[in-house]
């Protein structure tokens, strides 16, 4: 069976005539055949990742294939793709068939990618466990008494089982960055704006980007290169000029903060802090600057996410009410008890509780004392954040407090499961981008991740950097 290590090595291959993406195509279908009980993939597209296949091994002796030719990628189940079902994880768009492509996935395919399927996730990628899916929880395949992560735990897991080659998903407060971690993967969250958001169901539009996971830092790189860029039907989306991501490298020494109150909470697994204490020494021995700084606002980040999320999903989520499209109670008798019974039926428990927790701050009595403010306190964050950018090239942290927990851990106290994000989300707050690399294993040789944040916009130093962290 064929070993994948690297696009550059796969591609190799494959115009050596070592491997055909037929064959590839078919292995992949075969081990998720072996492993679905792990339940990462909600559907594979074998008719279509079979012709894609039949399609790219006759371009590839042609001497005429696109840049990804023969990688297989795995979409998170909310991201569209034409003619194909997208249910972000929810019964109520259970069996819905996308009318168009996203943005990135007609990037992909142009560059000869073969997508082989939707892989579950939170519903409306709302969760950081990837329990809380209409289909079913993921396990993790490195110990399947542990979640995945989430909101994107299948994506995340589909490349950590061998599965596919690279896996998109979708990044709101974490959930690119928190499953990589849990996983033991590479995780991209690009800036606000990098990439286009055509496409993917909205969960809370001034946070949610999509990002790759990836093997290495070089594969999500080269992905983000080709996702990346202006788009006529993403109004947020930047015109910036898209760089060569790829050829990343950085042979200057640099100035790096992390921030204390992470490195000093109580709640750090003490291997994880362990690890980021050697890592910076190690940075320092080089000749890098890196230097503590104080972030006191560290304890608003939580609150002011679920404040400012939660509203903009009450908004995103009122369009499905069982009229248009998706899920229609049977039991329904009008106008008003269709939307009553079909939302009720129709969502699941977190999705609800985020809907009215939204519904809630954005109400006319609580406006100004819960949205409003948590507006301010963004605002707040994101200057702080970026004053600390005018002295400093990187932002180094944990990506999690702890590595993967047991099935069910969390589930009972939604605080608790809320917490494991306190780490990611100050970059969806911000909007600057991040990325989490593996970093080590804690004595039960489970993985976690290290955490880099850079400027806006400047993903090529954060890849490099990241590149560079990762071989010391």
């Amino acid at each position: 069976m064929y070993t994948f290590k690297s696009i550059a090595s796969l591609q190799n291959d494959l115009r050596q005539g070592k491997t055909t993406c037929k064959d590839l195509v078919n292995a992949s279908l075969s081990s998720i055949e072996e492993k679905k009980h792990l339940n990462i993939f909600l559907e594979t597209f074998n008719e279509s990742a079979l012709k894609q296949a039949d399609l790219i091994d006759a371009k590839i002796k042609a001497g005429t294939a696109g840049r990804l030719a023969g990688v297989i990628i795995a979409l998170k189940d909310n991201i569209c793709y034409k003619n194909h079902k997208v249910s972000a994880a929810s019964k109520i768009l259970e069996n819905f068939t996308s009318l168009y492509s996203s943005t990135v996935v007609e990037r992909l395919l142009a560059q000869d990618a073969i997508i082989i399927g939707r892989t579950n996730c939170d519903e409306f990628a709302m969760g950081s466990s990837n329990e809380n899916s209409a289909f079913g929880k993921v396990l993790n395949p490195l110990n399947e008494k542990t979640v995945p992560g989430g909101s994107s735990g299948g994506s995340a897991a589909a490349v950590a089982a061998n599965l596919v080659h690279v896996a998109l998903g979708s990044d709101t407060g974490g959930s690119i960055r928190q499953p990589a971690s849990f996983c033991g993967v590479v995780g991209l969250k690009p800036t606000y704006g990098r990439v286009s958001r055509w496409g993917l169901i909205a969960y809370a539009s001034s946070f949610d980007q999509i990002g790759p996971l990836t093997k290495t830092i070089d594969d999500a790189a080269l992905v983000l290169e080709i996702i990346a860029g202006a788009d006529e039907f993403d109004g947020t989306v930047s015109s910036k000029p898209v760089t060569e991501y790829s050829k990343a490298t950085s042979n200057k020494k640099i100035k790096i903060a992390y921030i204390n109150d992470c490195l000093d909470n109580p709640a750090l697994e003490p291997a994880i802090k362990s690890n980021i204490t050697k890592t910076i020494e190690k940075l320092k021995q080089q000749g890098h600057t890196v230097d503590g700084v104080d972030f006191k606002e560290l304890e608003y980040l939580v609150p002011t996410y679920y404040v400012l999320t939660t509203a903009e999903a009450s908004s995103n989520l009122s369009r499905f009410g069982g009229v248009p499209y998706g899920y229609r109670s049977k039991n329904a008798t009008d106008l008003e008890s269709t939307f009553k019974k079909s939302r009720t039926e129709g969502f699941g428990k977190e999705v609800q509780r985020r809907i009215m927790l939204g519904t809630f701050v954005l109400s006319a009595g609580y406006y100004d004392a819960y949205y409003a403010k948590a507006q301010q306190v963004r605002r707040v964050v994101r200057d702080k954040t970026l004053a600390i950018f005018k002295d400093y090239d990187i932002i180094l942290m944990p990506t999690t407090p702890g590595v993967a927990f047991e099935h069910g851990a969390n589930s009972a106290d939604p605080i608790k499961m809320y917490l494991e994000d306190i780490y990611t989300v100050q970059a969806n707050i911000t909007g600057v981008p991040a990325i989490s690399i593996p970093a080590g294993v804690n004595e039960q040789n489970m993985p976690f991740g290290l955490q880099l944040m850079a400027r806006p916009f400047e993903e090529e130093l954060l890849l490099a950097t990241a590149k560079h962290i990762s071989e010391i």
